[in-house]
């Protein structure tokens, strides 16, 4: 079993666990554009020692995980978990650099999925308008979490990673 399945299975069953997701949710695809995600859990693959994220939608509840390095899963927890580091970590520069830059971080968007390859937006509000800059999804969230900024992923994406949608609800 490949890394992407592998990541699959284990956001499905950290869904089951936490009561976020089972097979067979919504209908997908209805080109609802972007959707504002959270990060709902993280965990180290045990046979790869892969990092994944596991990203829940906050409009239709599918979740689906989001293999990332082990830097870079570093660089998500600490903000996460309320840690302060004692040297400003890169993500905590680039905020900083936006900030005297008169520049503010107003979302992410995780784009498309090709190849096993996620590819995200960041989109940064300057005097001039909006500018957006290509990034690695994790970086993007890295720096959106520190921003307190939305992280966006298009639904089209969620579709293409096999996203689970939210337990059903029992009909009355």
């Amino acid at each position: 079993m490949g890394t992407a399945p592998r990541a699959a299975v284990m956001a499905l069953l950290i869904g089951l666990i936490l009561g976020l997701a089972v097979p067979g949710g919504p209908a997908r695809g209805q080109g609802q554009g972007a959707q504002e995600v959270e990060v709902v859990g993280a965990y180290v693959d045990r046979s790869s020692s892969t990092p994944v994220l596991v990203l829940r939608g906050k409009r239709d509840g599918r979740v689906f995980p989001l293999t990332i390095g082990p830097t870079e899963m570093t660089a998500i927890a600490i903000p996460l978990n309320g840690v302060t580091p004692p040297r400003p970590l890169t993500h905590d520069l680039f905020l900083t650099l936006f900030g005297r830059l008169k520049v503010s971080l107003t979302r992410v968007v995780i784009t498309d999925l090709r190849d096993d390859i996620y590819y995200a937006v960041v989109h940064l509000q300057t005097g001039d308008g909006e500018v957006t800059l290509d990034s690695r999804p994790s970086d993007a969230i890295a720096l959106a979490i520190r921003a307190r900024a939305p992280v966006l992923v298009e639904d089209h994406v969620f579709d293409k990673a096999g996203a689970v949608g939210p337990p059903a609800r029992p009909q009355i």
